[in-house]
């Protein structure tokens, strides 16, 4: 076999290995580890050995029933940790603080409002309507219904109501698959205006202008039915019309214009422009940060003929843009690491001839909208967001006007309309909750809208956020964010918790989940790394911790933990760390590199197994993030950022907690089975190793507030049991 070519074949060994038994901790008996199957792979002439390969065939019996016991075990031990129920209660009594939860909030055309709302005594969101900022509001869509019905938990996926909003499409997806249906309703009488649509994954409905129809996208007839790697390729978007619900129209995708020679891992996103008589189809390849636009004829896309031309590809590094009427606004890293804004006319559309409009700076532009009265651009400066508003037409380099904001924090604009007036925006800090404003079109400061009712721990008193920068290995400094108590003392005593997700470019940014009180009341600290692969600097500090330089994100963690040791926020005994899905990846390295540093670890739907990843259903368009076995640099990367590949035998690893949903389709969960089946091998007499497996559970998408509940708890009182935390300590 070439060695310039990744093997695929796989060799099964048939070695005798240690065999390892059952063991007792705390009174609970933990079931031996899956007896090993090992695979040996060679890439680029390395031999890679995976010893639990037959773990990620979920559907054997004998792995479900392996499962099975693990996931009991360890909701048999966690539930006999002596304070997690006292900690449950409180997260509880905080939760029944909070008058209700208000997410994704939009406007229809008569300014009416749309959102999901979850009330205290709600488990679930339920997607609302309300006639104007200060009528009545109705329930339209109640997840609860079907929960109640079938017995499983069901969630919203997305919503998107018709101009008019005389109707509203939403997806529905039940135990966290996050794959569903799409439907729509008549908001006045709530009547089903269509048979479901099955097949839908991601995204929701874009509408024309008369409510009529909508484009969707939708996964391949039969995806369930193939390889496991090809399950969500080819995805294409249709064209549906109300009227004739049964013709419904490919209008884009791979498979319908291989002219554009579109990966099949390509989706994409079809809509109208107002005003023009153009249409648009937005490309994500896969998980990339950087869009591809093309544009049609709208009446040739109606007529269900689309010709598309290219607009931009990848090269443009464009990953947001707005569009009013006459302008084509475009956030770009090109040439810019921290973005600039260019601005293009209509309908035209011509890349060559871009402006400058708000050229980049020291400073992150994070998002770019537009309304009738001018562009809307969020910038960060520092650890602050900022809203500029810019009218439309002004002259390249123009300042914007700054808009005073109610606190400093995250802001972002939830709802803008190219024929709408204002925009609807979101504030939040580490010490403040989230909350919702609206700016008119000549304001200067934004109103409140009163959709959910003042709680009491809204702003809660007694607690602060601190940042810090934190030199790493390589002498680059690291945001850090620390939220504690106010009263706390540096005297390494204090249950510390430190967090990372650091991929994709996205930034964690600052807003204050209320349960994070439960934590701080216990004397604990709470630390977000806002690593490299994340993007709080920009498209640069993403591409710093990107495909080769990944290790750059497990070791801005590492450095961190050293930080907080030194600086007497914490001590070795009493430092946790915790990230989840692509997060995985900072902790599991984190912990494999220095075991030391760490008294547990959560690894949540976590990316463990590297090596394997694009053999999962999702794995094919998370390649631009991580890269691909198939070219060879990219392949060493992937083994060296690989938490699974680097689990040596004999170690002295921190206790660890593995969360993952069985019915994950983002992040399988034979990631965490083998990874943690593995940790447990190789040191079978060391702290505990638990899987903790919800089976009405996925990514974490669409938990109910009773899952989250659970969760919060367990993983807290696990942290606190292993910081030696006296209530949290289990009798012999």
């Amino acid at each position: 076999m070439n060695r310039l070519l990744a093997a695929t074949a796989a060799v099964a060994l048939s070695v005798a290995l240690p065999v390892v038994q059952a063991s007792t901790v705390a009174g609970v008996a933990l079931p031996a580890p899956y007896p090993t199957c090992p695979v040996v792979d060679t890439y680029w002439g390395v031999k890679i050995e995976d010893p639990y390969r037959c773990l990620e065939n979920t559907a054997d019996p004998s792995v479900q029933a392996y499962m099975k016991a693990q996931a009991d075990a360890a909701a048999a031990l966690l539930a006999r940790l002596p304070g997690r129920e006292k900690l449950l209660k409180r997260i509880q009594e905080i939760d029944d603080e909070v008058p209700a939860v208000v997410t994704d909030v939009s406007r229809d055309r008569s300014g009416n409002l749309f959102y999901e709302k979850r009330l205290a005594s709600d488990n679930q969101f339920k997607l609302h309507m309300r006639r104007g900022f200060d009528g009545p509001e109705k329930v339209l869509v109640d997840p609860e219904v079907l929960a109640k019905a079938t017995g499983k938990p069901h969630a919203i996926g997305s919503y998107s109501p018709s101009p008019d909003g005389k109707r509203v499409a939403y997806s529905m997806s039940a135990g966290g698959a996050e794959i569903g249906t799409l439907h729509v309703i008549d908001t006045g009488t709530g009547r089903e205006l269509m048979p479901a649509v099955d097949r839908i994954r991601v995204g929701g409905a874009q509408w024309t202008e008369d409510g009529s129809a909508f484009f969707f996208s939708r996964l391949a007839p039969e995806w369930e039915k193939r390889p496991r790697a090809e399950r969500f390729l080819d995805n294409t978007v249709y064209l549906r019309r109300l009227a004739d619900p049964a013709h419904d129209v490919a209008v884009f995708g791979p498979a319908v214009h291989p002219e554009l020679r579109l990966a099949r891992s390509d989706r994409g996103l079809v809509s109208l422009v107002d005003g023009q008589p153009l249409a648009t189809a937005a490309v994500f390849h896969g998980v990339s940060r950087y869009r591809s636009l093309y544009v049609s004829d709208k009446a040739a896309l109606l007529a269900g003929k689309p010709v598309w031309r290219k607009v931009f590809d990848q090269s443009a590094q464009v990953n947001d843009w707005a569009v009013h009427r006459g302008w084509l606004y475009l956030r770009s890293a090109k040439d810019a690491p921290r973005f600039q804004v260019l601005r293009l006319a209509l309908p035209e559309a011509d890349l060559s001839k871009a402006e400058v409009l708000l050229p980049g700076s020291s400073a992150v532009i994070t998002s770019v909208a537009a309304a009738p009265e001018g562009l809307y651009v969020t910038r960060r400066e520092g650890t602050t967001e900022r809203l500029l508003r810019l009218p439309h037409g002004a002259a390249p380099g123009a300042a914007p006007q700054a808009i005073a904001l109610p606190f400093e924090g995250s802001v972002s604009v939830a709802d803008a309309d190219g024929q709408l007036p204002g925009v609807v925006i979101t504030l939040s800090g580490w010490t403040r909750a989230a909350s919702y404003f609206f700016l008119g079109a000549e304001q200067a400061t934004p109103r409140a809208l009163a959709l959910a009712p003042v709680g009491k721990y809204d702003a809660p008193p007694g607690i602060m956020a601190r940042e810090v920068m934190v030199k790493s290995h390589d002498g680059v400094e690291v945001p850090v964010s620390i939220i504690s108590r106010r009263d706390i003392k540096l005297d390494g005593s204090n249950p510390t918790l430190l967090y990372g997700y650091a991929a994709y470019g996205i930034v964690d940014e600052p807003t204050l989940n209320r349960r994070l009180l439960a934590w701080l009341e216990q004397g604990g600290v709470f630390v977000i790394c806002h690593a490299r692969g994340g993007g709080i600097f920009g498209d640069e500090w993403h591409q710093a911790g990107h495909k080769t330089r990944k290790f750059n994100t497990w070791r801005d963690g590492i450095a961190a933990a050293e930080w907080l040791i030194a600086n007497g926020y914490t001590s070795r005994s009493k430092l946790s760390v915790l990230g989840g899905s692509a997060g995985g990846i900072f902790v599991g390295r984190a912990v494999t590199e220095r075991p030391d540093l760490f008294s547990a670890a959560a690894l949540s739907v976590g990316n463990l197994d590297q090596i394997r990843s694009e053999t999962r259903a999702n794995g094919a368009g998370n390649i631009p993030e991580y890269g691909t076995v198939k070219i060879e640099n990219e392949f060493h990367a992937l083994r060296n950022n690989s938490t699974y590949e680097h689990i040596k035998p004999g170690t002295a690893y921190p206790a660890l907690l593995f969360e993952h949903g069985v019915n994950d389709t983002r992040v399988d969960v034979w990631m965490s089975s083998k990874s943690a089946t593995r940790f447990r091998a190789a040191n079978p007499a060391g702290k505990p190793v638990l899987m903790r497996l919800e089976y009405d559970g996925g990514h974490g998408v669409g938990s109910t507030r009773t899952q989250a509940q659970q969760r919060t708890a367990d993983r807290w009182a696990f942290f606190l049991w292993q910081a030696g935390v006296p209530e949290f300590q289990p009798k012999p």
